[in-house]
């Protein structure tokens, strides 16, 4: 599609979204040279309306912007940036300008969802519920096993550790939603330790 610069008076609004969590983390603005640079470097690169020059996220805090896809809206005149950060996107030291922005962890919210759904259908044919049955201790005790095969898995190098790391992240799961905890309230207290 072709960008419709005209409209906007020679720059564009961008909506910067975290590839991963799809978060939103800024809002910037574009002329046609920082969208070639941006696209020639894979850093992202504004245009600031104060300063009327061009400048890198980054290139001052060294938490750059890395391009993993370029959106155009249906009318030419917005793009929606995926990338990845190399540490807080915000001046304030924030993941997010939009502090309160959602994120999305969208499989692992689907897995929670299949989890709850196991647990209310009750069927006897059903991992799931029968860990749910069996309560807390014994969920417990799956995940400390899992955990142990996680480490033997890395240090026996044995080329399992993927699989093992999916039964830990499994059993974690079930566990925390027999608890009644979400994935994205342990995402919430990682976040919060990274900006101590």
């Amino acid at each position: 599609m072709e960008l419709n610069w005209d409209k906007v008076n020679g720059l564009i609004p961008v909506i910067i979204q975290d590839a991963r969590t799809l978060r939103v983390l800024m809002l910037g603005y574009m002329n046609e040279e920082a969208l070639g640079q941006t696209q020639q470097s894979g850093l992202i690169t504004f245009y600031s309306r104060t300063q009327q020059k061009l400048w890198t996220k980054g290139e001052t805090s060294g938490n750059s912007l890395h391009v993993q896809d370029i959106h155009y809206d249906c009318d030419g005149d917005t793009l929606l940036i995926t990338a990845l950060n190399d540490g807080p996107t915000c001046h304030l030291g924030r993941e997010s300008c939009f502090p309160e922005s959602p994120k999305n962890n969208p499989f692992i919210k689907k897995l929670e969802t299949v989890i709850d759904e196991s647990f209310k259908t009750k069927s006897p044919n059903s991992y799931t519920y029968n860990l749910y049955v069996e309560g807390i201790k014994e969920m417990a005790k799956k995940v400390t096993e899992e955990a142990g095969e996680v480490a033997i898995s890395a240090v026996t190098h044995d080329g399992r550790v993927k699989e093992e790391s999916a039964d830990l992240i499994y059993h974690l799961l079930v566990m925390l939603r027999k608890m009644d905890v979400s994935f994205s309230e342990v995402i919430d207290v990682l976040e919060a330790r990274a900006t101590k």
